[in-house]
């Protein structure tokens, strides 16, 4: 049996995806599972052992061979029984459709419903809004539709040999040692701005975490936000305080960072469910987004959000000009947060805390 997995788009949502992955693997042991996804999310599940395959499926491509029609064809060919809908496009509904998958399962949204076999429906209230639900859940209630057995809800990752060269090779350039803990900053989110926390705050902050915390930091970065990190670097002040802008930056190399951190802070973006799945205490700054959505059962996660009358809005901007829901969370108050999770995780030569702790 071949099993077409249509996965999600973002980096966050493709980590909270992880436990249906496992759950599909186990609930089809002796299946072909094919991951069916986009070419810059193949760095987040390298390594792990859930997949016979993987095609890389981007319909703006601007090569055919990752557009639909080649997709479809790749997939027909592979004589697929059955695929799993992570997004809730349309698009990809039509495209196992295109490719003649017998059986269809996912979410009945944005009109596919006739595409689909099985259709789930998502939780509303009674005007018909849909409810903030963690991604989680609703993705592991499409194994369950298929009588997966769920044996948790952890997300899972794993780093190749070339990851953790790459960290190596940073933490040598940089200064930075095993055997000292190093605090990860993220600041970037595909989302938009309104996600984002000041640079002057993150430089703050990393300027109390090295003087009175005695950690070094380490600022990540993808390439578009090399400029924010090396701005946050200047801003501190500190010579421990240094960042990826200068490497060769990549999605396996963030990983690997924060698999070896003590802690990392950071926006609500990708990076912070990497967290989750090396069991890495994370601070989560949120702003503009429902923490319900992308809430896990991280024991190691606290979240941190300064409530406003207009938040959260889910805008990528923000509508009032203010920004007041990030800009008024102050340094001091994610700094007081940010050492009492250095106390009470211990460290050892991978920067790994080791106590556990609440949600918060």
């Amino acid at each position: 049996m071949n099993i077409a997995v249509l996965c999600p788009n973002l980096v966050g949502d493709a980590v909270m995806a992880t436990p249906t992955f496992r759950a599909l693997k186990n609930g089809f042991p002796t299946a072909r599972l094919i991951a069916v996804i986009r070419p810059s999310l193949l760095p987040v599940l390298e390594g792990t052992p859930w997949f016979d395959q993987v095609i890389a499926y981007n319909p703006r491509s601007k090569s055919r061979a990752e557009r639909t029609p080649a997709i479809a064809w790749r997939l027909r060919s592979e004589r697929c029984q059955l695929a799993v809908f992570m997004p809730n496009s349309f698009r990809v509904a039509w495209l196992a459709f295109l490719a003649g998958i017998p059986r269809r399962v996912g979410y009945e949204r944005y009109g596919r419903g006739l595409l689909l076999t099985d259709r789930l429906q998502e939780p509303r209230d009674q005007a018909g809004r849909r409810l903030p639900t963690p991604i989680v859940g609703t993705y592991l209630e499409l194994a369950r539709r298929l009588g997966c057995p769920v044996d948790s809800a952890k997300l899972e990752l794993a780093t190749t040999p070339d990851d953790e060269f790459a960290a190596d090779r940073a933490y040598r350039e940089l200064g930075l040692s095993l055997d000292q803990p190093v605090v990860c900053l993220n600041t970037g989110g595909a989302y938009g701005p309104a996600k984002s926390w000041p640079e002057e705050h993150f430089a703050e902050l990393a300027r109390r975490l090295v003087d009175e915390r005695g950690a070094s930091v380490l600022v990540l970065c993808g390439p578009a936000e090399r400029s924010a990190a090396r701005g946050i670097v200047a801003r501190a002040g500190r010579s421990r305080v240094v960042c990826l802008a200068d490497q060769p930056v990549s999605l396996g190399l963030t990983k690997a960072c924060v698999r070896r951190s003590a802690l990392l802070v950071t926006t609500d973006s990708g990076p912070r469910h990497f967290a989750a799945a090396f069991d890495t205490p994370v601070l989560t700054l949120f702003g503009p987004t429902h923490i319900a959505w992308t809430r896990t059962q991280h024991p190691r996660a606290w979240h941190m959000l300064h409530s406003v009358p207009c938040g959260p809005c889910q805008r990528p901007t923000c509508l009032e000009g203010h920004h007041r829901c990030l800009r008024d969370l102050t340094p001091d108050r994610v700094f007081l947060a940010a050492a009492r999770l250095l106390e009470m995780g211990s460290f050892n030569r991978l920067g790994r805390g080791q106590a556990g702790f609440g949600v918060v």
